[in-house]
């Protein structure tokens, strides 16, 4: 989904409402683990004997690098994460006794290739596969798609620097909302994939990315889920039921990812997705201040769009240039004032925004009339493409949960439901009573019926399918 939070490179899906533009180059993507504590999984030496026998044991599998965390470093870091995405606090304190980690988790970074559909370029991708210890045999396996990150390196795979029994993951530097997935499944007994996405991670090469876009998305994942797949195996595993899971902009690409393997009779046990974005002409209309809604129902107020949203769609306009050759776009959807700093962004990700002129907030970044008329050819073609990538009109024929906040910043609950109303009975939506976008997340994993309007968390509910 888009948001985020920054570091000295970048933002990420952490960033509230309530940030001053000033703080925007403080803080990145505060998913999920926050410093501290951290319980150390393994002894250097210990490390480095297991790392080495990993390597002659997955050479070939498409695996390039392991290292093995403990439930109880696990937990220690989630314990420290939790209040970071628990605000406001909607849950009660991460209890380890209760939800903690049962088995230790082997972290290894997989390799493959994709194909970029709308550029037929071939590129190198990277993902991560997290694998229970000592289970032996078949396992279920769950397909992770992370949300939006403002900068290049907080990925998936970035977890397995875990090798250092020093190195702490900071929501300043690293996938933490992956560290909960893993930390919830993995450590529960499911293994787990996660891809890095195009035009992030260590093969990126200096490409940008595929943001909102559809083919790209989808393919890096089926191409991230196959490779994982194929280095379970290699390993002695066999994936049993497939399951999908996804937030903000991962919701958006898990809910394609439904759909593409559904269009292939792949079968799919379950998907949840948390704070989704279906209909992208209405997000981007909604982000850009054009688009309001009516109050959620028994809410009295609703938060205001936080001020990162203007970098997500400077990252969505750029990514929409690349992919789809309209060459130009972000200076033609972008208004004159703003086009070198939406330039410059788009290329580093840079933070150190110039305090002596304007930030642009969502309803200013756009040129006049954008939404009214035809400003430009690439502008129209560029609603085009949104329009051709929207995930809201699909007719599930598998379960699937539409986790929502009734407080969330950045997705509004009416931007959920053309999915819900048009996705047919395997369709249901989960409300969140003051479920912020991070909460929102937090709460489809750790929450309870108390929470989650009657319904189960989504680990409990995929294990009714297992």
């Amino acid at each position: 989904m888009m948001l985020l939070p920054n570091a000295a490179s970048g933002l990420s899906e952490t960033m509230g409402p309530d940030t001053p533009k000033g703080d925007v180059d403080k803080r990145r993507r505060t998913f999920v683990l926050g410093a501290g504590a951290m319980v150390a999984g393994l002894g250097s030496a210990g490390a480095a004997t297991a790392q080495a026998a990993s390597r002659r044991t997955i050479a070939g599998s498409g695996i390039d690098r392991s290292c093995r965390v403990s439930a109880e470093r696990l937990n220690a870091q989630v314990a420290n994460a939790y209040p970071l995405f628990n605000k406001p606090a909607i849950l009660p304190p991460f209890d380890a006794q209760k939800d903690g980690a049962r088995f230790d988790v082997d972290l290894h970074r997989i390799v493959t290739h994709t194909v970029v559909p709308e550029t037929g370029e071939k590129l190198k991708i990277s993902g991560l596969l997290a694998l229970p210890v000592g289970v032996k045999g078949e396992l279920p396996l769950l397909s992770w798609q992370h949300g939006t990150i403002l900068s290049f390196d907080q990925v998936p795979s970035n977890l397995t620097l875990l090798a250092d029994p020093a190195y702490e993951l900071t929501d300043a530097a690293d996938s933490l909302e992956t560290l909960f997935n893993v930390q919830r499944f993995a450590g529960q007994g499911f293994a787990v994939v996660a891809a890095d996405y195009v035009g992030k991670g260590p093969f990126r090469n200096g490409r940008g990315e595929g943001y909102a876009v559809k083919g790209v998305s989808v393919q890096t994942c089926v191409d991230i889920l196959a490779a994982g797949q194929a280095a379970m195996r290699s390993l002695g595993l066999r994936p049993s039921k497939l399951f999908l899971h996804g937030w903000s902009q991962g919701a958006l690409n898990t809910q394609w990812l439904h759909q593409a393997l559904r269009a292939k009779s792949r079968p799919i046990a379950g998907t949840a997705v948390a704070s989704p974005f279906n209909d992208l002409n209405e997000a981007w209309s909604f982000w850009a201040g054009f688009q309001t809604f009516a109050l959620p129902q028994g809410v009295t107020s609703y938060p205001a769009l936080p001020n990162w949203i203007s970098l997500c769609m400077i990252v969505a306009l750029g990514s929409y240039e690349l992919q789809y050759k309209l060459t130009g776009l972000l200076r033609s959807a972008v208004r004159p004032e703003f086009q070198d700093m939406v330039l410059k962004y788009w290329k580093d990700y840079g933070t150190d925004f110039d305090p002596s002129k304007p930030f642009p907030t969502g309803s200013d970044l756009l040129v006049p009339g954008f939404f009214d008329h035809a400003t430009d050819d690439r502008n129209s073609a560029f609603l085009r493409h949104l329009a051709a990538n929207r995930a809201s009109y699909w007719n599930y024929d598998a379960p699937i949960r539409f986790h929502y906040g009734l407080a969330d910043e950045a997705i509004h609950p009416a931007m959920v439901f053309r999915a819900l109303s048009a996705g047919g009975k395997f369709a249901s939506g989960i409300p969140v009573a003051g479920g912020s976008h991070r909460a929102t997340f937090l709460a489809g994993l750790y929450g309870d019926a108390a929470t989650l309007g009657g319904s189960d968390n989504v680990l409990n509910w995929f294990r009714t399918f297992r």
